[in-house]
């Protein structure tokens, strides 16, 4: 926002500004040289030195040239001399002929004319536009006590006047100004020495009054200017906690405002910075505030959420709870939380029921965590062969209707939200995801660091995975980095259920040759490992189900249902996915290495399935015992040659057959096995694993 600026010639007519003296003084070295050296009758303008006159006159002329100099003009035998390296200070110097003890008493005052020299200059300086509303507030406030400094200075000169004032006198009624004058000074040197605004100097004159906390009158004052000083910070500090606006032309309040970042992004960017950064703490928060910063700033960023919504945004205010001032007794802090309690209960149940988050979050758990599978069975029936094929030759258009599909004919139709579901195609590998993800701690081990390649048969069925979409501000607490992690978990558990299937489908391929003679063969030893990858495949599905995803659920649900404010309900929701994304084995690469290659060796197993068991059993030729075409019998030396031929044939695929049965009976065992140690040593940081490991390794025990 561009700052308006005070008129050049402000500052260029030096009476109106207070700095006239500095150009008297330039203009008068050249015409009676420089000044600071002895000051005589001639470079003071006067005819006879001050020396020459009687004590009793000197006092007069002493007298008058003070009354000049506090407010700042030179007298008769008074001098203002600029400071050399400093600029903006000016010391009093006085004619040297003077009577000693007339000098004393004059030096004790030159304190008070310097400081008001000083306060005058800061108060000028400060009340230009582009010097920010606490400074304008300052130097109003300082502005009112000049001028009861000047009703001071012209009450002394009409006592003097009178002939009522003595030197004596002069110094006895400049003394109740000049711990207020001196500590003023004090702190205005100091702003204008760092050039402070907005916060920085009201922390300086908060410091300054703990400082004096010995003389009750200071302290009193400087309370006060901070009153003065904080009501057009008070301003802008009740417009965003009761408003969510940010009124803050000059750049003073300490929370930030990055437009660049936009709600948008929530559901696009994975990375997305807006929940954290679109309003965030500068450096300079007033000590005042520094316990209830973080209380501000989340009480802005609720109401900034509703007003998006077309929420009505106002916090009910009454005359008690009015941000007046930050006095002792702390009735602002009440304010500040009063205020944030009526924020964060109204986007609350703004989110909960207009919204309703915990309805969108049961519907993410129906079709990303697999709680409601019916569609899923269907859907993984009529697009079997789409997701067969490799992920850049897939049509996601196809798969999009084939799922909608599925949705409209299963018992997710009775669902209004199952429109919100959307196909994606992944082009790497669910170990390969995990590794790009920034914001996710996946444990890599040194030696397998660049064991993350992806397969070259890779297809849909390792890369489908769902989305859904999420409107503000829902979007808030279910973004794209939330939406990220539910990807992650659906794939796991979609490619563990297509494992699962094609097993079944094995399964029962031996189920439908027991009628048959097997005794001998291979089958009966296939069955048995069939059997174990079931259980293998149907103990790990049973854990990440039951034991983590349902468990998992239910403490969140419960949490949210609890929870204070929507920042609770985002931790609450993002510890939940942390902890799914651990406990499903997503975050251990080593652990979950050794799952993908016991299940590709399932899926190895049941493709073959099919020819091992042919292999493995001797089916009968119908047409060896049947006639010729003639109904003539076959010679039996023909049937001798043919049946001795057939039974090589059958001999050889049966070895081949048991082979490869042991091959991969010897691969699945030792994967199997393999992983046992892996689970017992990261058992005792991990301690969910001790059940894991219960589970699958009793599968290789049984046979």
């Amino acid at each position: 926002m561009e700052v308006s600026t005070t008129p050049r010639w402000n500052a260029d007519r030096p009476f109106l500004t207070g700095r006239f003296h500095q150009e008297i003084k330039v203009s008068s070295s050249n015409q009676t040289g420089s000044w600071g050296h002895s000051t005589d009758a001639a470079s003071l303008g006067s005819e006879n030195p001050i020396g020459s006159y009687h004590a009793s006159v000197q006092e007069l002329f002493v007298i008058e040239d003070l009354l000049s100099a506090l407010v700042g003009i030179e007298g008769q035998y008074t001098s203002i001399k600029r400071v050399r390296g400093k600029e903006g200070h000016f010391i009093f110097q006085i004619d040297s002929s003077m009577d000693l003890a007339l000098q004393e008493m004059a030096k004790r005052i030159f304190p008070l004319c310097e400081n008001f020299l000083i306060i005058n200059q800061f108060v000028e300086s400060r009340s230009q536009l582009k010097n920010g509303l606490v400074n304008h507030a300052f130097a109003a406030a300082l502005r009112a006590l000049l001028l009861d400094y000047q009703a001071m200075v012209a009450q002394l000169e009409h006592q003097f006047r009178l002939g009522r004032l003595s030197i004596q006198g002069f110094w006895f009624y400049c003394q109740p100004m000049m711990g207020s004058m001196h500590a003023l000074s004090t702190v205005i040197e100091k702003a204008a020495a760092d050039n402070l605004a907005g916060s920085a100097v009201l922390n300086l004159l908060q410091s300054q009054a703990k400082a004096m906390a010995g003389d009750h009158a200071v302290r009193s004052l400087l309370e006060k200017m901070i009153q003065c000083a904080s009501s057009a910070y008070l301003g802008i500090l009740e417009r965003w906690v009761y408003e969510g606006v940010i009124d803050d032309p000059y750049g003073e309040f300490f929370i930030a405002e990055n437009k660049l970042l936009q709600k948008e992004s929530l559901t696009q960017d994975y990375n997305a910075k807006y929940w954290r950064q679109r309003y965030s703490l500068k450096d300079g928060v007033p000590s005042f505030l520094t316990d209830v910063a973080g209380t501000i700033l989340t009480t802005g960023k609720y109401l900034n959420v509703m007003r998006e919504c077309g929420h009505s945004v106002q916090v009910p205010q009454s005359e008690s709870s009015k941000l007046t001032s930050f006095g002792s007794n702390h009735h602002y802090l009440e304010c500040i939380r009063t205020a944030y309690n009526f924020a964060s209960g109204e986007l609350l149940n703004l989110i909960k029921e207009k919204y309703d988050l915990v309805g969108k979050l049961r519907s993410i758990k129906h079709y990303l965590l697999l709680d409601q599978g019916d569609f899923l069975v269907h859907f993984m029936d009529i697009a079997r062969d789409e997701l067969a094929k490799k992920p850049d030759d897939i049509s996601v258009e196809k798969l999009q209707s084939l799922l909608d599909l599925a949705l409209r004919t299963t018992a997710a139709a009775a669902d209004p939200l199952h429109e919100d579901l959307m196909c994606c195609v992944e082009r790497i590998s669910l170990l390969k995801r995990l590794g790009t993800l920034k914001g996710i701690e996946v444990k890599v081990p040194a030696a397998d660091g660049n064991d993350l390649e992806d397969p070259i048969s890779i297809t849909g069925l390792e890369t489908f995975s769902l989305s859904y979409k999420v409107q503000w501000p829902l979007s808030i607490v279910i973004s794209r980095k939330a939406l990220t992690k539910y990807q992650l978990i659906f794939r796991l558990l979609f490619h563990c259920k297509h494992v699962n299937r094609q097993l079944c489908g094995a399964w029962q391929v031996h189920q439908g040759v027991r009628a048959l003679n097997t005794k001998g063969t291979a089958i009966c030893r296939s069955s048995l490992l069939c059997r174990s990858m079931l259980k293998f495949i149907n103990s790990l599905l049973h854990y990440l189900t039951f034991e983590v995803l349902e468990p998992n659920w239910h403490v969140m649900h419960a949490r949210i249902q609890s929870a204070k404010s929507i920042d609770e309900v985002i931790q609450y929701h993002d510890f939940f996915l942390d902890k799914c994304l651990k406990e499903c084995l997503l975050l251990l690469p080593e652990l979950l290495k050794k799952v993908e290659r016991l299940k590709a060796i399932c899926l190895q197993y049941a493709a073959a399935s099919q020819w091992l068991i042919a292999s493995s059993v001797s089916i009968p030729d119908p047409e060896s015992s049947s006639n010729g075409p003639l109904g003539s019998e076959k010679p039996r030396s023909w049937r001798s040659r043919n049946r001795s031929q057939g039974l090589t044939v059958a001999a050889d695929k049966t070895v081949s057959a048991t082979d490869s049965l042991l091959k991969f009976e010897r691969e699945f065992n030792s994967e199997l096995q393999s992983l046992g140690p892996i689970l017992s040593s990261n058992s005792q940081a991990e301690p969910y694993l001790t059940h894991l490991a219960q589970l699958i390794l009793g599968v290789g025990n049984e046979q």
